[in-house]
């Protein structure tokens, strides 16, 4: 099992591998922070497609070979394992392949085939909850991945669509979701996204990244899902919300504060 409840889980990347150069800057950081800090768990995120852009015009990604590579790459170079999402089932055995965890995105965790096929994969599942969700909800997502199989399931907590261009974190939501039994993530960058508020893109909120991640592992949550960028303002998707590398260090130095004050 990767998940460790000694250690603060830490799922952590740029949104979209963009290219080598930018997943090693990342990388290389987050191997500097995990040497000086041991309470932490890091796993590094990439996406090889960002299949959900608003515009059709939205740049995607690296794709799925050259993504893979990348993930391999870092797995090896870095030795962190390594999570990518999945959109379609026909994708999971090639990806399962490459990567230690597969990830469900939010608008994809009803998918009854996609989640069979990634808990069928033998790999780690961390599925978004769906921003049309209520956390209660998420009982009949994860009865799918236990009756089909899964090895080790996650559970990561995205915000919850409210009104225009809004997402809202429901605080309740980590104790109702842990509850069913397996770790509940907060998503601290995601959460903080305006969706489509960015004129054909999403827009966001970097400022209330710091104080939501802290609130959310007061209010029981295990781990946090976090997106770092060299340069957040140059990023092909979601650079609003996402965390310069650069400040990385000091967020998670305050939030394990809050983490070992609960514990």
């Amino acid at each position: 099992m990767l998940f460790d409840e000694n250690r603060l889980l830490l799922i952590a990347g740029p949104c979209s591998l963009e290219s080598e150069a930018i997943s090693r800057a990342v990388a290389e950081r987050l191997k500097a922070i995990a040497a000086a800090e041991p309470r932490l768990n890091i796993a590094f995120k990439g996406s090889f497609d960002k299949a959900n852009r608003t515009s059709i015009h939205g740049p995607r990604g690296t794709g799925m070979t050259e993504g893979l590579r990348i993930l391999r790459t870092i797995r090896q170079d870095y030795g962190f394992p390594v999570l990518t999402d999945v959109h379609e089932s026909s994708q999971v055995p090639a990806v399962a392949e490459a990567v230690d965890i597969l990830q469900i995105p939010a608008f994809l965790c009803r998918q009854t085939d996609l989640l069979a096929a990634c808990a069928r994969s033998g790999r780690i599942v961390n599925v978004k909850k769906g921003q049309f969700l209520a956390p209660a909800d998420m009982q009949h997502v994860v009865a799918k991945l236990v009756e089909s199989g899964a090895a080790e399931i996650w559970q990561t907590e995205r915000g919850t669509t409210f009104g225009y261009h809004n997402l809202v974190v429901d605080m309740r939501g980590f104790a109702i979701m842990n509850a069913l039994g397996y770790p509940t993530i907060f998503d601290a960058t995601h959460s903080v996204q305006l969706p489509g508020a960015g004129g054909g893109k999403s827009s966001g909120q970097r400022e209330f990244v710091a104080p939501l991640a802290r609130a959310a592992l007061a209010a029981g949550a295990r781990g946090l899902f976090i997106e770092t960028h060299p340069d957040p303002a140059n990023a092909i998707s979601d650079g609003p919300n996402q965390v310069p590398v650069d400040d990385l260090e000091a967020l998670l130095e305050a939030c394990l504060r809050v983490w070992d004050a609960v514990r």
